[in-house]
């Protein structure tokens, strides 16, 4: 009792004094009654340690006076940037539009007066077409009859023989003497796009002569590029068409390509190619007009349509149409041809007479496949 009553009277002394708090209960955090916008991991708290005395309370500083803010500068009001308006695109030809456009009417460009064709000749196969070029001589390029005469080169009926071989027996004249016992060879393949036609004569095991023609087949015909001749050496042509030229490999002056030009060995074959797409067109007396390509040489070779003869060979009797070609000076030779409609007008028999009276006679003796 004693104990109890002097612990009593010191708790009794302390309350007086100010030494314990008035207060039961834990300690409240400071900030535990604030509001949490966001979660955030909180640390246990420590241990709780006796509580320091309340220190000599402090006048409170005074009142901060707030600076009054400087005025604002009013911000310049830049006028709002116009674009410039887009200038409408042109209104094109085939555009439509609510009101027409005037066009300055183009001036009138002078017209050529018509040339009259040479030697008389009409320009175009009974027709007023002109021919689309001449020839070195001053005559037409192309085909026609006794009523005129029209560009080979242009779109007309042919018929282009299929790959064929033709064999032949060669014998003829050399000045005073005759001579028979030859063989030539005459290869033409085409796939309907591109040829190759060669020709060989041989007398004696030896060939004493060999022609190349290679090049297209479109529309006008047979359209060779590249021409070749061999003796004792080799001589080429080149009809090099997109620059309408023709150029010799023995350093010859180049020539003019003439539409529907030929070389010496496809000549043949495009006058068969000519008869066979409409042989009406060609009558007894008509003339046909081509530009010839030789080793050394471009010329207008002129045929003349002769009537139908019957042709005796090898490889059998055929009703042929005979042409002819004069010679054009002292060196040059007469070529006849004869073309069976038979056999879709290929030669039955080929012959090439010298102004000395040399001779080459070719005849057919037989037709094969390649």
């Amino acid at each position: 009792m004693l104990a109890l009553l002097t612990l009593a009277v010191l708790a009794a002394h302390l309350l007086v004094l100010g030494l314990i708090p008035t207060g039961v209960g834990p300690e409240q955090l400071p900030l535990e009654n604030k509001f949490i916008t966001r979660t955030i991991v909180i640390t246990p708290p420590a241990a709780k340690a006796e509580a320091p005395a309340p220190a000599a309370a402090t006048p409170p500083p005074p009142p901060r006076v707030a600076k009054p803010a400087p005025p604002k500068r009013p911000r310049a009001i830049t006028p709002p940037r116009t674009e410039p308006a887009p200038t409408p695109p042109p209104i094109l030809a085939a555009e439509s539009s609510a009101d027409p456009i005037p066009v300055e009417p183009a001036p009138e460009a002078p017209v050529a007066e018509a040339t009259p064709a040479p030697d008389g000749a009409s320009a175009g196969a009974g027709s007023g077409t002109a021919s689309a070029g001449g020839s070195p001589d001053g005559s037409a390029g192309g085909v026609g009859s006794g009523a005129g005469e029209v560009t080979t080169g242009a779109t007309q009926p042919l018929v282009v023989p299929g790959s064929v071989k033709l064999s032949f027996e060669v014998g003829g004249q050399r000045g005073a003497q005759p001579y028979s016992g030859g063989y030539g060879e005459l290869v033409w393949l085409q796939n309907g796009d591109e040829y190759n036609a060669r020709l060989s004569l041989k007398a004696l095991f030896m060939t004493f002569l060999s022609q190349t023609s290679v090049g297209h087949v479109d529309a006008s015909g047979i359209a060779p590029t590249r021409y070749s001749e061999k003796r004792k050496s080799e001589v080429a042509s080149h009809l090099v068409r997109d620059k309408g030229e023709i150029v010799f490999s023995n350093n010859s002056p180049s020539v003019p390509l003439l539409p529907g030009a030929q070389d010496r060995l496809s000549v043949a074959m495009q006058l068969g190619a000519l008869l066979a797409g409409d042989a009406g067109r060609f009558p007894q007396g008509s003339k046909i007009r081509i530009q010839t390509v030789g080793p050394k040489d471009a010329e207008v070779w002129v045929f003349n349509v002769e009537g139908e003869e019957t042709i005796e060979v090898l490889a059998g009797e055929f009703k042929a149409r005979k042409l002819s070609r004069a010679p054009r000076h002292d060196y040059d030779y007469e070529l006849d041809l004869w073309l069976a409609p038979e056999i879709g007008y290929l030669p039955v028999r080929i012959q090439q007479r010298q102004t000395n009276g040399d001779i080459v006679d070719m005849r057919l003796r037989a037709k094969s496949v390649p």
